[in-house]
């Protein structure tokens, strides 16, 4: 008596299932490689653009003893610049800041973001301070408010204190030309 020949190798259906679920990630990374080159992909919705900044009083850090009431900014638009001597990405982004500043287009606030002072102080001699204002936020309970994620990010805010645009990651020359520089004009033409 002959016995039943063995089957060997995958059975179909696993076959079929294999196939659907490896083009499935082909479709998942095609989708990913394609999003990667759009110039917005770093944007991140936030919840609090077209509404008023959030109400916040901060140190400086220059002057310790003294704060800075975030409501007394109003009446001219102002950039908000979060950085911290501890991020990588905002010594690459602060040259960028520096020559911005030098421009006058509009004010550049900074916010050092959980960073110790004197480590903030001395980043600050070595690389330049291009910030009209430097308040720190040590243990970052106010940047909770303000949705921020980590450092650096930049928001434009309004000269009635409405957030106009938000950045997450460095600034570079052609982001500020895309978008920063409209932002700030429609937000200077809404007055």
């Amino acid at each position: 008596m002959n016995a039943a020949p063995e089957r060997r190798g995958v059975s179909r259906p696993a076959l079929v299932i294999g196939v659907v679920c490896l083009s499935a990630v082909f479709a998942l990374l095609l989708v990913a490689v394609k999003r990667s080159d759009r110039p917005d992909r770093q944007a991140l919705p936030s919840a609090l653009i077209g509404k008023p900044a959030p109400a916040t009083v901060l140190p400086l850090l220059h002057e310790p003893d003294k704060t800075l009431d975030f409501a007394t900014l109003r009446g001219k638009p102002y950039l908000l610049n979060v950085w911290g001597s501890w991020c990588p990405e905002c010594r690459v982004e602060h040259p960028v800041i520096n020559a911005f500043a030098r421009t006058g287009k509009v004010r550049v606030i900074g916010y050092d973001l959980k960073d110790e002072p004197a480590d903030a102080l001395r980043w600050l001699q070595q690389f330049g301070n291009p910030y009209e204002t430097v308040v720190t936020d040590v243990q970052g309970k106010a940047s909770l408010n303000w949705g921020i994620y980590g450092a650096p990010e930049t928001f434009l805010i309004d000269a009635d204190g409405i957030i106009r645009w938000k950045h997450v990651g460095p600034l570079d020359e052609a982001l500020i030309e895309r978008e920063l520089l409209p932002a700030l004009a429609a937000a200077e033409a809404a007055r």
